[in-house]
């Protein structure tokens, strides 16, 4: 039920960090997997991850640009043979800076990003898969789609509306067979998160809340990633899952 033989994937933000995890495991699952990012690290991550028995391609794109990004997805989806069973939104940027100074620039690109380009690469893969009568579209969260965080409010703002685009397109697709879930990294020790490793108040504060005791790791997003790209989860849609070493329940 977690075999991905066959399928063929597009991860976005698989340059590093949580994305490049994410597109690790897919493949190791056995999918065809386009890594597809801004940075010119995905073709290191190419090379890193890939095999002759399985391919694996590199699509250089910025989300922040529109038309940037469908020429991206349509060259993924070419590179893909013209199939796209799985799509995973994992790319995304933070900027830092009180409300009360934050520019309307910073919060643009941030929603641009974060949220516009996940709606819209969710909607061409969604116009795919409708005809397909299948697949699986992978929205990443964040903790901060159920708090308000602190000095970063567009990135709250974007993370939020992730977790409702996520249901809204999951009430919609379900019944042509395509599954729209979001999973919610806790605390991951990543570069995205350094803003808060740098502050030694908050990062004790978040850890002591923790209860497996750490700061989570890509890695550990790997397993939830397959499952959700696998038929082992073809009757779960809409959910926003957190992977957090139990911090909400704390």
């Amino acid at each position: 039920m977690f075999d991905l033989k066959g399928k063929k994937a597009i991860v976005t933000g698989a340059g590093g960090g949580l994305g490049k995890a994410i597109a690790q495991g897919i493949y190791q699952a056995g999918a065809e997997v386009v890594l597809l990012d801004i940075s010119k690290q995905i073709h290191e991550t190419k090379e890193e991850i890939g095999t002759k028995d399985t391919k694996v391609f590199a699509v250089q794109g910025d989300l922040s640009n529109r038309e940037d990004r469908r020429q991206s997805f349509q060259k993924s989806v070419e590179l893909l043979g013209g199939r796209l069973d799985i799509l995973v939104n994992a790319a995304g940027i933070i900027d830092k800076h009180p409300a009360e100074n934050y520019s309307i620039e910073s919060w643009d690109k941030v929603l641009e990003v974060n949220l516009s380009a996940v709606f819209e690469l969710s909607q061409l893969a969604g116009e795919r898969m409708i005809k397909q009568k299948a697949g699986k579209i992978i929205n990443i969260a964040s903790m901060l789609s159920f708090f308000g965080g602190y000095h970063v409010v567009s990135y709250s703002a974007s993370k939020g509306g992730v977790a409702q685009l996520t249901k809204s397109l999951s009430n919609e697709w379900a019944k042509h067979g395509i599954q729209v879930n979001a999973i919610a990294p806790g605390y991951m020790d990543t570069k995205l998160n350094n803003h808060i490793k740098d502050d030694p108040v908050r990062f004790d504060q978040i850890t002591a809340r923790i209860p497996a005791g750490r700061w989570g790791s890509p890695e550990d997003l790997k397993g939830i990633a397959v499952f959700l790209a696998s038929s082992a989860s073809n009757y779960i849609s809409g959910t926003i899952i957190p992977v957090d070493g139990g911090y909400m329940s704390r």
